[in-house]
Parts: C-alpha cells; structure tokens; sequence
C-alpha cells in the first residue's frame, strides 16, 4: 500500500488541501470552490459539456478500467437543462480514477492536479495562474527536501565504507 502525505498551499489566500499517493497529486476542489462561493461551482462545472467531454478524455488516456459506454450516456445528455452530474455519480458511473469524493470531516472533492488545473481555469484563468505558481513551489521545496536527504545518505555511506574497509585493513589484514 502506498503512503499518502497530505499537504496545503496558499492561493491568494485560500488554503488549498493536496493529497499526494504512489506519484499523484490529488487537490482538493472544494477549498477552490470556496473562494468563489460553495460546493455547487464543482457541480456547475460538471454540468458543463466541454467538461464532461474532458474528463472522459483524461480518464481514456490514464484509466484502462474507465466505462466509455457510461462516458458516452453523459457526454450526450451534457448541455441539456436537465442534466445533472455530481462527482460521486461520475466515480460509481464510470469507474474514474481521476476525481475522489471523500465523506466526513477531511472530506470533499479532490481531483488529479491535471483536472485541477481545468476546473480553476474555469473559475478564474488568474486563479489557475497562481494555483499552478504555489504547486510548483510546493513540488520544488519537495524535490529539494528529498535532494538533501539523498546526498546525506551517500555521504554517510561513503563515510561507513571509509570506517570498515580501514577497519579491515588495521584488524583483520596483516
């Protein structure tokens, strides 16, 4: 199983939470919707047929499991006045990887950071701006984080092979 870390940025100030798992950056859409209103901007953005048809799109690339015939039923009712799509339908509908849709207090949506980036270019193209900013700096602070740690890895292995092979050689070789 893999090792789920959670971490937040900030957006023009709203803390926007990022779940990371085996090389996937999950952010939480519902802290985006919040700066510009409620829940029902993730709904409202779902409705919409250039979204559902880039959804699908994104889950045929990344998902082989992904429901193209359910895909289809959505893609065609997309538009209509009395379509209506959440993203818990979506997931159940389609078998999506893309989106998640967590109950409980640390609940909400999440989506893979590359249909994050959509829907915040669909609230606001500034938004998106600084959105893709802050996960950048946040990506790079990891890497050099873990940049330190593997170079004081091999500097102690280095170290230790130093310690032992001149142990060998004053203890053990004659």
């Amino acid at each position: 199983m893999s090792k789920t870390k959670k971490s937040t940025i900030e957006v023009q100030g709203t803390a926007i939470a990022i779940v990371s798992s085996s090389d996937h950056d999950f952010i939480s859409l519902t802290d985006m919707a919040k700066k510009f209103g409620d829940d029902s901007l993730i709904y409202n953005w779902m409705r919409n047929r250039n979204t559902v048809e880039f959804l699908g799109i994104w889950e045929q690339i990344h998902n082989p499991d992904f429901k193209g015939g359910e895909f289809e039923t959505f893609r065609n009712q997309a538009g209509l006045n009395s379509f209506h799509l959440t993203p818990r339908k979506w997931i159940e509908a389609t078998g999506a990887i893309g989106i998640q849709s967590r109950a409980g207090r640390y609940g909400g949506t999440y989506a893979h950071k590359d249909l994050a980036f959509e829907f915040g270019s669909w609230l606001s193209p500034e938004f998106k701006l600084y959105l893709i900013k802050e996960f950048q700096r946040l990506k790079d602070d990891e890497n050099r984080r873990l940049s330190l740690s593997w170079n004081l890895n091999r500097t102690l292995s280095k170290l230790n092979y130093h310690i032992h092979t001149d142990a060998v050689k004053t203890n053990l070789i004659p």
